[in-house]
């Protein structure tokens, strides 16, 4: 049972077509050809009889009717007098009846007809032209008779039309299927390559052919994908590493502290060993909320966009915030279309980093530039080297003054802050400090000078688009 169409190769099915189209290309052809052929063939006979015919016409003038005879390409004659009686005709029709009873159309001096029932000349037909021949006792008409050729004109041209349409639809078959095998070997490459490709083997890499065609950006695609995936399942697995080893510092803690408390209970300090666990508990709790928010953020399941006041929004957090230290803001109307919930999000983070920290001040800036609202958080720290500023966005990284002032931290706010900004079509960058000016105002003289001597505190800006509000009418 025949496959169907859909199941066949790309390679048979381009075969099939261009094999089609030259079987179409051949037939139209042939029959062009055996038209043609036939038509001069059949003209070629129409000029023949029509000669006999006045070369008849022309001994009838001279009284010389007795010399009527078929001549080459001509099969028979007949002159008919004006009553209708045969008075000449070649050797093969005399005594015979007229061989046809048409006769020119008035104001035509000829006519031709084919004709398949005559009985001298059965089965075959015939091609019959008659001329009329006009006299002073009437009309005259002579009638030649040439055999008629058949559609094919001869066995030999259809056997030769039939033989180079069989050929020329071969080659192109075969021709077809070559060529288009040739230009898929790239493409048979690539899907061999990348059947060697395994979840925990992502190294290859298609080849990319030559010419700069379909096939070329369809490989660099493969191979920018390939690139893509394996810088995320290297991630995932960073991640997952990571992720494991955060998890399991507080649970191992935890084990050993009860296990000790086990062991000797009366020596153990219950209260302080519950107040450690909590700890730990806590720290569990922040890992999972934020490993949920990172798995919702990769999912992409942001909340209803909806026009926020950027500035606003600070206002209300800080306002809502404890402030064990000094925070300055300096807030500017910046309209955006986002998820209020993701936005509070981003600058918790952001805040919590800085007090974190900060060393006596954080300060906080809203401003509208360049078509973007840009939040910046900033504290007078001991700064980020600039080295290490796209480092903090990697998740559970922290480093090591972090741990020291923190130690119940995750490693995540910074890199779900991230992520917040770019679902909501902006950035999030570590820059140069701005509180430190801040801290430095409120010092003394001295202290200010020597401040500026050194690089002090971090700034992390984020850059999102504005929301255009159309005015009302």
């Amino acid at each position: 049972m025949l496959r169907r169409q859909s199941e066949w190769s790309v390679r048979t099915r381009l075969t099939i077509l261009a094999t089609l189209m030259m079987t179409l290309l051949c037939v139209g052809f042939g029959a062009l050809i055996l038209t043609s052929v036939h038509t001069e063939r059949t003209t070629e006979r129409n000029r023949r009889s029509h000669d006999a015919n006045m070369r008849a016409i022309a001994l009838l003038a001279r009284g010389e009717l007795a010399s009527v005879h078929a001549e080459p390409g001509v099969a028979a004659l007949q002159m008919i007098d004006p009553v209708g009686r045969v008075v000449a005709a070649s050797p093969n029709m005399r005594e015979r009846p007229p061989m046809a009873t048409f006769v020119p159309l008035e104001g035509r001096m000829g006519r031709t007809e084919t004709l398949c029932d005559m009985p001298v000349f059965s089965p075959d037909c015939m091609l019959v032209s008659a001329t009329l021949a006009p006299r002073q006792d009437g009309n005259w008409i002579g009638y030649a008779a040439a055999p008629a050729h058949p559609w094919y004109v001869s066995g030999r041209l259809l056997g030769g039309v039939l033989v180079g349409s069989v050929l020329l639809i071969g080659f192109t078959a075969a021709g077809a299927y070559r060529i288009v095998g040739r230009a898929l070997r790239p493409v048979d490459a690539i899907r061999a390559q990348l059947s060697k490709i395994t979840s925990t083997d992502l190294g290859h890499r298609v080849p990319v052919p030559g010419p700069r065609d379909e096939i070329h950006d369809l490989a660099r695609a493969v191979n920018e994908t390939l690139d893509l995936l394996e810088a995320a399942l290297q991630r995932e697995r960073r991640f997952t590493s990571d992720a494991s080893h955060d998890l399991r510092s507080p649970i191992t803690a935890m084990q050993a502290q009860m296990e000790e408390a086990l062991l000797h209970p009366d020596e153990a300090d219950w209260p302080v060993t519950f107040a450690t666990t909590l700890d730990s508990l806590q720290r569990l709790q922040a890992i999972a909320a934020d490993l949920l928010t990172l798995s919702r953020l990769d999912a992409r399941c942001a909340g209803a966009r909806k026009p926020v006041d950027v500035s606003e929004l600070v206002a209300r957090e800080l306002d809502r915030r404890l402030q064990p230290l000094t925070i300055t803001r300096d807030l500017a109307p910046a309209v955006v279309l986002g998820d209020r919930i993701g936005l509070v999000r981003l600058l918790t983070n952001l805040l919590d980093n800085a007090e974190r920290h900060a060393v006596s001040t954080v300060a906080v800036s809203v401003r509208a530039e360049d078509g973007q609202a840009v939040l910046a958080v900033s504290d007078d720290g001991p700064g980020i080297p600039a080295e290490e500023r796209e480092r903090v966005f990697q998740r559970f990284v922290r480093r090591d003054d972090a741990r020291a002032k923190d130690p119940s931290g995750t490693g995540l706010g910074l890199p779900i802050a991230r992520q917040i900004a770019e679902q909501h079509g902006g950035t999030l960058t570590a820059e140069a400090a701005e509180a430190a000016e801040a801290a430095e105002a409120a010092e003394a003289a001295e202290a200010a000078e020597a401040a500026e001597d050194t690089e002090r505190g971090a700034c992390f800006v984020a850059r999102i688009p504005l929301c255009h509000i159309p005015a009302a009418p």
